[in-house]
């Protein structure tokens, strides 16, 4: 799993998301339990605000597209098999310590706490430098809904 270079996965090939709704740039570590994706907030984004601030909700999609890269990276790399749909079924305990500003780089990290059938429950950190900006604790809900990703 870990031989390939994550810094030749097109991130297209992990997400069910399409532009502009994509809310990470690439994946930087993956194992069993930790993955790890960058963003770097563009003035262009989705979810910018007046002042170059990052609205709070792209703060939550960059988490859940964090866990959609982990499942899609094992769907496809691992399984060989399509990625699939998953939704968020709950956000627990989520602290917005400060907004993203524009031009910063976001690392997000999850960290798998219990799989269950189709329920990951991660706890997530988001990171600027060594600056924490977001923690929390999400659930997302994997489907049996294929997406076709053109490569």
């Amino acid at each position: 799993m870990k031989d390939r270079n994550l810094e030749t996965i097109d991130v297209l090939t992990l997400l069910p998301q399409r532009p502009p709704f994509v809310m990470i740039d690439r994946l930087t570590h993956f194992d069993e339990v930790v993955t790890t994706t960058q963003l770097t907030v563009r003035p262009d984004n989705l979810f910018m605000e007046d002042g170059g601030i990052l609205n709070s909700c792209a703060l939550v999609e960059n988490i859940a597209q964090t866990c959609a890269a982990r499942m899609g990276y094992i769907n496809h790399y691992i399984y060989k098999e399509r990625v699939r749909l998953g939704f968020i079924g709950s956000v627990k305990n989520l602290q917005i310590l400060r907004p993203a500003r524009l031009g910063e780089t976001l690392t997000t990290s999850i960290e798998v706490v219990q799989e269950v059938m189709q329920l990951t429950l991660v706890n997530a950190t988001v990171k600027v430098g060594d600056e924490t900006i977001v923690t929390a604790e999400m659930k997302i809900a994997l489907s049996d809904i294929e997406m076709k990703i053109e490569e």
